[in-house]
């Protein structure tokens, strides 16, 4: 189920589904209307001759016309499409890619001109005239010169959409939806019982203890989903625990460890290829990190356009304020959620030891590499420690206000180093006095 979840996600974010999808609607859609037009024996020409007064050469001409600025308007968009990834890719970052393949607007545009090229071949190949007996499927041609009237429309939609989307403040409003929505599916998730903090230290002496047997991965790549209600029934029918050696968005080389098992009887587990193949299924493994689980890549790709900006050779100074206003306020999201233990306890024994994300890491994540690469810059010094008191407003843990201090202080450290003038400091010191009293326990 977990492979076959992550294939349907890759699936649904390539660009061929859909039109496919699509292709093969417009051929019922042909088939259908032209059996129609067949069994109604009905001569639409007479009736309504402006929309049905072509012979068979006319709407053999008209279907003809339309395919072939089908089939060029399509080799344009697709031309487009692929100019448009690569700006992307060389302005922004490459992980944002993913995003536009996935794109529905894209998806359906390119299957659209493309059905209708299909559309009007099928419908061609229908009409006869003269000797070969009479027949010309009037429905079928009105709706090829509707959806070629359509066809206009959707070309300027096309066109205003693309130039929308390669904007940097809706690459990055993107892809803080998309992280946005992984938080709320991910945070909290609960699977079996959770141990308390003493209980967690007891479970967790009691299988390091353990004589641990590594099951070798049988691909490589990064960690896209895992199955980890398969590896608690899995741990209980071993009598066992299962220790993951990644998390989420980790990346494995084919022969290493993906996750070791042990037996409480000390007895050393036997690992037949089925219960290597069981526990490996629980993995979906890929070139690429996905965000279905994986929160921490929404945040990657929006550090990594932050990152991109404050380059040398862009210094765009604005869209990395932008990055970090959305990475402020996803971090606010997950300020005031509950974090999944490594733990997960059957009948006061530990079952499953898994690779969690922490809060502090998400916060590293977030602002590490751009306070580093913002020597100097005193506005995105300004607007990292905005966004900081913004996550502090959401969270009185202690220890989730101490990591914001901890990033609070090396700001400060940072620019004390860099900047160039007095003036600039003294900025940073206001800003400081004013964020820290917002971060005390």
């Amino acid at each position: 189920m977990n492979r076959l979840r992550a294939l349907w996600q890759n699936v649904n974010a390539s660009l061929w589904f859909v039109p496919t999808l699509m292709v093969a609607a417009a051929i019922g859609l042909a088939f259908a209307l032209v059996f129609l037009d067949a069994g109604m024996s009905h001569d639409w020409v007479p009736d309504y001759p402006l929309l049905f007064g072509a012979g068979s050469d006319g709407a053999r001409g008209m279907l003809t016309a339309i395919a072939g600025s089908m089939v060029t308007v399509a080799a344009l968009i697709f031309s487009l499409t692929l100019s448009t990834l690569a700006q992307v890719s060389s302005q922004y970052t490459s992980r944002v890619l993913r995003n536009f393949m996935a794109d529905r607007a894209n998806q359906l545009v390119l299957g659209f001109f493309v059905s209708i090229f299909v559309y009007c071949l099928i419908v061609l190949r229908t009409i006869r005239g003269g000797d070969e007996g009479g027949f010309i499927p009037s429905l079928a041609v009105f709706m090829g010169l509707v959806l070629a009237l359509v066809s206009i429309g959707v070309l300027l939609f096309f066109i205003h959409h693309m130039a929308t989307a390669i904007q940097a403040s809706t690459i990055i409003r993107h892809a803080t939806e998309e992280t946005h929505k992984a938080i709320g599916r991910l945070f909290p998730e609960e699977l079996g019982e959770e141990a308390g903090p003493q209980q967690a230290q007891d479970l967790l002496r009691q299988a390091g203890e353990l004589r641990w047997q590594p099951v070798p991965a049988r691909a490589t790549g990064y960690v896209q989903s895992l199955d980890e209600k398969a590896l608690l029934v899995l741990a209980r029918q071993l009598a066992g625990v299962v220790r993951l050696e990644h998390g989420i968005g980790g990346f494995v080389a084919r022969g290493a460890a993906l996750v070791s098992v042990a037996r409480y009887e000390q007895a050393t587990v036997t690992l037949t290829e089925e219960l290597t193949k069981q526990l490996t299924d629980c993995f979906s493994l890929g070139s690429q990190r996905t965000i279905e689980q994986d929160a921490g890549f929404g945040l990657r790709q929006i550090v990594d356009i932050a990152l991109k900006a404050l380059s040398p050779g862009i210094n765009d100074t604005t869209t990395a304020i932008i990055g970090i206003d959305h990475l402020g306020a996803l971090l606010a999201q997950l300020a005031d959620r509950r974090f999944e233990q490594q733990l997960r306890a059957d009948q006061a024994r530990v079952r499953v030891i898994a690779v969690r994300p922490t809060f502090a890491g998400y916060v590293a994540t977030a602002f590490d590499q751009i306070r580093g690469s913002a020597d100097g810059n005193v506005a995105v010094y300004l607007r990292l420690l905005t966004a900081l008191a913004t996550i502090g407003q959401r969270t009185h843990a202690p220890e989730r206000r101490r990591d914001l201090r901890q990033q609070a202080d090396l700001i400060a450290e940072a620019a004390r180093r860099t900047l160039a003038t007095d003036y600039e400091r003294e900025q940073v010191r206001e800003r400081l006095e004013q964020v820290l009293p917002r971060l005390a326990d």
